[in-house]
């Protein structure tokens, strides 16, 4: 549980401000947003390796500053960077961790979990040798040999290609399964945590902008994106399609493109904007998709009025 929690850096730098959450037992959270949204400092305060400035967290029932090691003895870590030896095989990395944590039944445990992990075959050649998704793999049996209760993921699939990605989220689910394990883990794909996990909480700027299920997030934000490319002033855009359509809300803005949400049937949102004189507005042309939790980040963080994109653009000209 996290509550009220705030990191500041000398400088200072605010990396979290004042944020609060809760992961239940079993389930995949996801801290989701862009690079220094705040998600990585959360981590370390969860894991004990950074101290928090304000606020309380607690771990597996552990408070993080009076009581780390307790803490420590109750997660697993999958860093953003390796802390894999590169000079022995897969087996004898996991042999090593193995022994430094005590592990009761060493051979037994990491037998299963090389083959959780799909590395069976591969245990006996050097890490040196592996690809960056069988590295990701081996790190997370590494980090689950103590049988962990809450396993941390910092970035897992960050540098990997579309197809490992899906593949490792694949071994993620499979062992949430088959140990129980609460997993927390950051990313700033959004599109693909909407798939892995059951809650998640989208952080921008050191704040959470939204928490809860991914599809209940997507659902009350509008179904379908209305992705208008404009050839021009896209502010000015935005102000007319205010006032010759207003009922169609608020629009985030990513260059030139003008992105509204919308709970209407597709065919029903695509009549509507090709009613409108588009070609007069500057709108050379009109998507309509179904909303991701992307958009959702985007809404939150970017929405804004005509008035308020005028004002942006007018800013940034100066």
């Amino acid at each position: 549980m996290v509550d009220r929690l705030t990191k500041t850096y000398p400088g200072p730098v605010q990396a979290v401000r004042g944020i609060s959450f809760r992961v239940r037992p079993g389930e995949i959270f996801g801290l989701l947003g862009p690079n220094g949204a705040g998600k990585t400092t959360t981590l370390g305060v969860l894991t004990t390796l950074v101290r928090p400035t304000s606020g309380s967290a607690t771990v597996g029932g552990h408070d993080v500053v009076s009581a780390p090691l307790d803490v420590r003895r109750s997660i697993g870590v999958v860093f953003q960077d390796s802390v894999l030896d590169n000079e022995f095989t897969g087996a004898e990395n996991l042999w090593l961790h193995a022994r430094l944590w005590r592990v009761p039944d060493p051979a037994r445990r990491i037998e299963s979990l090389l083959g959780a992990v799909d590395l069976t075959e591969r245990a006996g050649d050097g890490v040196r040798t592996y690809s960056g998704g069988m590295r990701r793999r081996l790190e997370i049996a590494r980090a689950l040999l103590a049988s962990p209760r809450v396993m941390f993921l910092d970035e897992p699939t960050l540098g990997l290609d579309p197809i490992v990605r899906r593949d490792l989220w694949q071994v993620v689910r499979r062992l949430r399964e088959r140990d129980g394990v609460t997993i927390l883990l950051s990313t700033h794909y959004l599109e693909e945590a909407q798939d892995v996990c059951d809650r998640v909480a989208i952080m921008d700027k050191g704040r959470i902008v939204a928490e809860g299920d991914p599809g209940e997030l997507v659902a009350d934000l509008g179904e379908q994106i209305i992705d208008l490319h404009v050839d021009g002033n896209a502010a000015a855009v935005a102000r007319s399609l205010a006032e010759v359509a207003p009922m169609l809300g608020s629009a985030s803005r990513a260059g030139s493109t003008l992105s509204i949400a919308s709970s209407e049937p597709p065919k029903t949102l695509s009549d509507r904007v090709n009613a409108l004189p588009l070609a007069e507005l500057g709108v050379t042309a009109v998507t309509v998709r179904r909303a991701t939790l992307n958009d959702v980040f985007l809404h939150r963080t970017s929405s804004v009025g005509a008035e308020d994109l005028l004002t942006a653009t007018a800013d940034g000209a100066r």
